[in-house]
């Protein structure tokens, strides 16, 4: 295999990968949504649990959507990579890894920090605006088009701080859009 030192070709939001990361927001706001209110139903089985227990089912859900975004990622780079014969880690790949891995322990730490003092309102566009600097610091120059899904992760975060029950729908629009540019942008 050649030395090949282009992350976009490794690693990239294009395509079914994108497909799948929208499946994937779309199956964890439904899941979270749904134990949520059921959490708040005597009759529910979910309305039996605490909330510390409530808190692990979604921390949990929350892991399972970052881990199987990340192994989208992860095989659709390798298959690109085995399919354009070039190695998978280089330089920009392996810092572009370590900033995702950055990204994702900010994300839960201050998830975390924000459910422990309260702050239950500001765990979606907390969320958003740190998924959308994300985005931002993965892009590429060849890869402008992420600015997008970026910017609508931001002015979703801002639409959920004016109207704190938008959250749900917010999750929602943002696996349209990764679905939309999976679509729209294909390999």
């Amino acid at each position: 295999m050649e030395k090949h030192d282009n992350f976009q070709n490794n690693f990239s939001l294009k395509g079914f990968t994108s497909i799948l990361i929208g499946a994937y927001f779309f199956i964890a706001g439904y899941l979270i949504k749904t134990i949520l209110d059921g959490f708040l139903i005597d009759d529910n089985p979910f309305g039996m649990l605490s909330a510390e227990i409530i808190e692990v089912f979604i921390i949990v859900i929350a892991f399972l959507f970052f881990l199987f975004s990340s192994l989208a990622l992860f095989f659709s780079g390798k298959r690109n990579a085995k399919k354009l014969q070039h190695l998978l880690w280089n330089g920009k790949t392996k810092a572009a890894f370590q900033k995702y891995i950055l990204g994702i322990i900010i994300i839960f730490i201050s998830m975390i920090i924000l459910m422990n003092q309260g702050f239950i309102d500001s765990l979606t566009p907390t969320f958003l605006i740190i998924y959308g600097a994300l985005l931002f610091v993965l892009k590429s120059k060849e890869r402008k088009n992420l600015l997008i899904l970026s910017g609508l992760s931001v002015l979703l975060a801002m639409m959920c701080i004016l109207i704190p029950t938008y959250w749900s729908s917010s999750i929602s629009i943002l696996g349209i859009a990764h679905i939309t540019y999976g679509v729209v942008v294909k390999n």
